[in-house]
């Protein structure tokens, strides 16, 4: 079974716009996620239509961020792609005279409700401005350990 990555593909795209200082267009992202150019759009489209992202037009146009990284959530996100399912199974069937079966499904279904609201709750306290703080973090990590002295060490 496939997973459905296009939670993780729209954070990834936002983060990497953070970075850019021109627009960047769907064809570019498209090629970085493997995936197809209208996939992109129709995903940024969602986006632009709650301002967190613009599209420039003409040409050297694209897409650029819009917002403010520190006002927009993770909830904020998976809301505006439509709240795509996080667990992908669940009931054998939704009715049954089965006693066994309405035991599993009320257990998995309440089990899956609690998760369902832990996601929801932990994504609405992780902004994006977190996420590119430990980019940030990881740039400076990997900068520290590109340093001669580090690899290398003191002559002696």
């Amino acid at each position: 079974m496939s997973r459905d990555s296009r939670f993780s593909d729209v954070l990834h795209i936002l983060l990497h716009m953070a970075y850019e200082k021109q627009p960047v267009t769907s064809e570019a992202f498209a090629m970085s996620l493997n995936t197809n150019s209208v996939v992109v759009r129709r995903i940024m489209a969602g986006l632009r239509d709650r301002g967190y992202v613009r599209s420039e037009k003409g040409h050297g146009g694209g897409w650029v961020l819009s917002c403010d990284l520190s006002a927009v959530t993770l909830l904020d996100i998976y809301l505006a792609l439509g709240s795509p399912t996080l667990i992908s199974f669940g009931r054998r069937s939704d009715i049954s005279d089965c006693l066994v079966e309405q035991a599993v499904n009320a257990n998995i279904e309440h089990t899956l409700q609690e998760a369902q609201q832990l996601a929801m709750t932990r994504f609405g306290e992780i902004t994006l401005a977190k996420l590119h703080a430990d980019v940030q973090a990881g740039i400076e990590d990997r900068r520290s350990s590109l340093k001669l002295e580090t690899i290398h060490g003191p002559k002696s």
